[in-house]
């Protein structure tokens, strides 16, 4: 497998990798800590391997996989929704902004989740923070304005994630700045940067390409449950 082909099943190859440490996996199944994320991943997606995820899956857990594959989902599981992505790798990072961010630590956590859940940037939870490093940019009364980090990480590879700005803030090129640090220390530890972005967030794709990124493939996030 290339470095890249690890993309077209990315929650699979980073639980079996860069987060083998913390990953519950069973089988041809794996999952990260339900307080970290609510995103699973299988090797193969195939009966056999749904039941083996059903078992780190308790009832009523909403989960979410995320693949390049195209599958038949058995009887025993329900489809929520789907989103479809534009997944994009950047092999050139434009370097670090002039103003470096901050790096994020616990203290900062409920204001992580409170702009999460007010922008909806992906899934991001309390324990979000254990999966990488998350930077942010603040006010000067302390309120933190925008943020970014790093999730999935495959061999040799990691993910940009979490990007979000509350509303008053944006328009002045935070996130701009937060996805090019973050990909220029990504790039620094001899990894490459890659993100998933809506496709029909235009004004995202245009900045990331504008940043580096370039489009890879198209990829759907399918949020499920046990019936």
């Amino acid at each position: 497998m290339t470095k890249l082909a690890a993309l077209d099943n990315p929650a699979w190859n980073s639980l079996i990798s860069g987060h083998r440490p913390i990953a519950e996996i069973n089988g041809m199944a794996g999952r990260f800590p339900i307080a970290m994320s609510p995103i699973v991943g299988l090797e193969r997606y195939v009966p056999e391997a749904f039941g083996q995820l059903a078992a780190l899956v308790p009832e009523e857990d909403a989960v979410g996989l995320v693949t390049t594959d195209s599958y038949e989902l058995p009887a025993d599981w329900e489809l929520l929704g789907e989103v479809e992505c534009y997944q994009m790798v950047c092999h050139a990072p434009v370097g670090l902004p002039a103003v470096a961010p901050v790096r994020l630590v616990e203290a900062d956590v409920p204001a992580m989740v409170e702009l999460a859940l007010a922008t909806e940037p992906g899934p991001f939870r309390a324990g979000t923070i254990a999966m990488g490093r998350y930077y942010g940019l603040k006010a000067e009364d302390g309120r933190l304005m925008a943020m970014a980090g790093e999730r999935m990480q495959p061999e040799g590879l990691t993910e940009v994630s979490a990007v979000c700005t509350w509303p008053e803030f944006r328009g002045k090129g935070l996130a701009a700045k937060l996805v090019s640090f973050v990909a220029a220390q990504i790039a620094a530890d001899g990894r490459v940067p890659f993100l998933h972005v809506k496709t029909e967030n235009v004004a995202a794709v245009a900045l990331y390409q504008r940043l580096g990124f370039e489009v890879r493939t198209k990829i759907v996030f399918r949020l499920m449950r046990r019936r």
